[in-house]
């Protein structure tokens, strides 16, 4: 009965099952991250750099997902952190949220596909770049035009791939580690080369650190998908207790293993990018380990990755612009749902600006689109902060009011601390983005406004609409929480 009632007060459907919020929760941020930029990470800061960074980052990642876990099991809604923004901090901090995020994910749909145009080129080299491009984009708009369960089944098949992948990966590495699989057993001598497990000092782990995060996005997704969640107080805790696992298994445990077998002094680490498949550190080992067609295996899996990327940011970015239109901060048409409960207008416009984006890779080579890149990098850090903010705010307002603890389905453990600790990371992130620019004979100014781009314009949107509609901070004992 509730859900009926939450189907009819929303429009959206809730037909994402408990298996469909897991695997979001486990592949949303498994993708060419792990499988490309660890290997650049580790020849950047050495094994020991790389580590540290991956651990720190994955702490405050499991943090904020503690955070919108709580959030999300008490108050699901598709606009997630732009909603509790909105109903626990300032209307115009979360409209600016709601902007930033589907602005973020509107510019990765276009990186993604010019990431998979680049993947398959490794199979077609002479092909033309559009048509895939234009194919790729087809799919991910019909996997979410035809119903969210469509978008839900494709991301389960999607994470199950990327998982099986690492798991395998693990399993080879730690066989070749123990002598049984290659030559002999493997020992700590790669830790030891150059100048020890720390390569680069301090600047190398801290630009590990934005590499790191730049990986680990994707996991706020849980917190969109909640909304059409057919039962989100049980699903989505369940996700949420598994995030840990996922980043020490996943990431720590990979990185540890590529470390062990392959020398960050590499080459081919250096050289970690979408478009040299050859070089990715999964390859390596696979390759070491006497398996012929890594590459070609690698290089399908990380196309999933890519469109898995693609396809979920279709789906958050759609989810919130409408969540916008329907709270009349976005225009009026966006709000329309069809009858399968996809807000149709929001996927076309999304659908557009994400190809437009795309085009502007073509042009002026690629310069307004390097520009889209840079201005949408930040966003996700920017959206991590709102989530500590508005948990921090939440937790308050809720207890000031009167509210019990054990009125909440899902309680983050050890707050205050953990949204406190991950402001306080993602603030030391997002200032040390390019810290390069003032590590030179003098402030290379035209890097700083490259990569800072996204900070004045998400600063422009809060505070205009702050401005226009004479918003201000909610007081806590006037904080909403109506479900």
């Amino acid at each position: 009965m509730k859900a009926t009632e939450d189907n009819r007060q929303s429009g959206l459907r809730r037909s994402l099952k408990t298996r469909h919020i897991t695997m979001i929760a486990l592949g949303g941020s498994i993708g060419t991250g792990l499988f490309l930029a660890s290997g650049g990470a580790i020849a950047q800061a050495g094994p020991g750099g790389a580590l540290v960074a991956y651990i720190a980052v994955g702490i405050m990642v499991y943090f904020l997902m503690t955070s919108l876990g709580e959030l999300a099991t008490y108050m699901p809604d598709p606009g997630s952190f732009s909603t509790y923004a909105t109903r626990f901090v300032d209307p115009s901090f979360g409209f600016a949220l709601g902007w930033n995020f589907w602005f973020n994910w509107a510019i990765t749909i276009a990186s993604e596909l010019v990431a998979a145009t680049l993947i398959i080129k490794y199979w077609f080299p002479d092909s033309n770049s559009f048509l895939w491009s234009l194919l790729f984009l087809s799919i991910i708009f019909l996997l979410n035009f035809l119903s969210v369960k469509g978008y839900g089944e494709s991301e389960y098949w999607f994470a199950i791939i990327k998982i099986a992948t690492v798991l395998i990966f693990l399993v080879v590495g730690v066989l070749m580690i123990f002598g049984i699989l290659g030559s002999e057993r493997v020992g700590f001598e790669n830790f030891r080369i150059g100048d020890g497990p720390f390569h680069g000092g301090f600047f190398a782990v801290l630009g590990v650190f934005m590499a790191a995060g730049y990986s680990f996005q994707g996991t706020e997704l849980v917190g969109v998908a909640a909304g059409e969640s057919e039962n989100p107080r049980e699903s989505v805790p369940r996700a949420i207790r598994q995030v840990f696992w996922r980043i020490l298994l996943f990431y720590v445990c990979a990185i540890f293993v590529i470390a062990l077998l392959i020398p960050y002094t590499h080459p081919s680490l250096l050289a970690s990018d979408v478009d040299s498949i050859n070089t990715s550190p999964f390859t390596l080992v696979f390759e070491k380990a006497g398996f012929a067609f890594a590459a070609a295996i690698m290089n399908a899996v990380i196309l999933t990755s890519v469109l898995s990327a693609g396809n979920s940011g279709m789906y958050a970015s759609t989810r919130v612009l409408w969540v916008l239109a329907k709270e009349g901060k976005a225009p009026k048409f966006l709000s329309k749902l069809n009858k399968r409960g996809v807000p149709i207008n929001a996927l076309i416009v999304t659908t557009i600006i994400g190809m437009l984006a795309f085009l502007a890779s073509f042009f002026g080579d690629g310069v307004v689109y390097i520009w889209l890149l840079n201005a949408s990098g930040m966003c996700g850090f920017i959206a991590w902060l709102g989530i500590a903010i508005s948990h921090y705010r939440f937790r308050r307002a809720f207890v000031k009011q009167g509210h019990d603890l054990k009125e909440l389905p899902y309680k983050a453990r050890f707050f205050p601390f953990g949204p406190l600790f991950a402001f306080a990371l993602c603030m030391i992130v997002i200032v040390g983005q390019n810290y390069q620019a003032f590590t030179g004979n003098g402030i290379d100014w035209k890097g700083l406004l490259m990569t800072y781009i996204g900070l004045p314009i998400f600063l422009s949107v809060w505070l205009g609409y702050k401005w226009k509609h004479r918003t201000k901070m909610i007081p806590l004992d006037e904080c909403k929480f109506d479900t």
